[in-house]
């Protein structure tokens, strides 16, 4: 009998949703934007604390617009190496170059030491980067204060790439929310979920209503189309937007499923020996979105490539994390600050499946799996 497949992280629906989105027909708003649409941006501010938000097509949108908006052109744009590729791609997308920042081990992500001395160094140069990219990884913010003290320092503007990390908190605020620009994620794995989908945010009312226009074909304010600039189809569906509203209702119930998922593991696992869990830093609070993991092998007895195909012959999805930027191959001539953090924690990391729907014996389940393989 084919035991039923466990997933990383699989969209979970409250049942909202569809009576949304039945709305939404049966009021013909089938077409881009609409009340859907409106209704969700003003949710999403209440929940984030933003000022200011506009729904788009997807995080990688609302990190190419983010970027345009602050003036990124060609130049150095610093960007944490540890990370997705959305988190760079649209760097190149505007002519810049990327400069890879490395982690710190406390909370995984991008150093705040290693930022402060390479702008230190730019600015003895006469040459700062255009922009900082902080990504904030897994659920966790990264720590944002000597960051942003930092960047402010030196005139360069922040972009926080939050996609993985609604929910979650820095010092009682939302990560997203501090920095120039925000950019969040409703990708099918996340823990809220459009399908597909993005917002972005700030506190500059010129710079969402700017982006705004720009996702809209940059259509100038005329009876006729006309185009003073060049514009984008990032438009987020009034149907999307439906079901994330539905979606976002339920996100303190989401964060609370997965930080007990985080907290059953630690208790299945955590006496292993070798097997470690991704730090929780003091500044704020995960939402551990992806229960993560790092395995030494001389203590644990196998590699974690050895373990997600353990999980994998058990029909269990696991992934490696990610593999940074500065390590692949489209990104082979950029510059890297530092790297090892990183480095060491994709070729010992795991992320184990994570989803809000899962039952004390799917955990159970995997954990078992993991347990039989350091037995080994």
């Amino acid at each position: 009998m084919t035991t039923e497949r466990l997933y990383l992280s699989p969209p979970h629906m409250t049942g909202r949703e569809e009576q949304l989105v039945r709305e939404a027909f049966e009021s013909n708003w089938i077409a881009p934007l609409g009340p859907q649409v409106d209704a969700f941006e003003q949710e999403f501010l209440r929940i984030v604390g933003a000022e200011h938000a506009v729904a788009l097509s997807s995080g990688t949108a609302a990190i190419h617009l983010g970027l345009q908006l602050l003036g990124v052109r060609p130049g150095e744009v610093l960007v944490s190496s540890f990370t997705f590729a959305a988190s760079v791609n649209p760097v190149i997308y505007l002519g810049g170059r990327p400069t890879f920042i490395d982690s710190e081990r406390c909370s995984w992500n991008m150093d705040p030491a290693l930022l402060g001395e390479v702008l230190e160094k730019r600015a003895r140069a006469g040459k700062p980067p255009r922009a900082v990219i902080v990504v904030h990884l897994y659920g966790q913010s990264a720590n944002l204060d000597p960051i942003l003290s930092a960047c402010s320092g030196h005139g360069v503007p922040v972009l926080e790439d939050a996609a993985e990390a609604l929910g979650a908190s820095y010092k009682g605020r939302s990560p997203g929310t501090l920095g120039n620009l925000g950019a969040y994620s409703f990708n099918g794995n996340k823990i809220v979920t459009t399908s597909g989908g993005g917002m972005l945010v700030s506190s500059d009312g010129d710079l969402v209503a700017h982006a705004r226009k720009l996702a809209t074909q940059a259509r100038d304010p005329a009876s006729h189309y006309q185009h003073s600039e060049v514009g984008y189809n990032y438009r987020l569906s009034n149907i999307l937007a439906a079901i994330g509203r539905g979606q976002i209702s339920a996100l303190a119930e989401r964060v609370a499923a997965r930080r007990r998922n985080f907290e059953t593991y630690v208790a299945l696992l955590g006496d292993l020996p070798g097997l470690s869990f991704m730090p929780e830093a003091p500044w704020g609070r995960s939402t551990h979105w992806l229960t993560c993991v790092t395995i030494d092998p001389r203590a644990f007895g196998a590699d974690r490539e050895s373990v997600r195909l353990a999980l994998e012959a058990e029909n269990i999805e696991a992934r490696p994390l990610w593999k940074p930027m500065h390590l692949q191959p489209v990104f082979a001539q950029c510059e890297s600050i530092g790297g090892d953090v990183a480095k060491n924690l994709f070729e010992r990391g795991l992320c184990l499946p994570s989803g809000s729907s899962l039952t004390d014996d799917d955990l159970s389940r995997v954990s078992a799996v993991v347990r039989s393989v350091a037995r080994a």
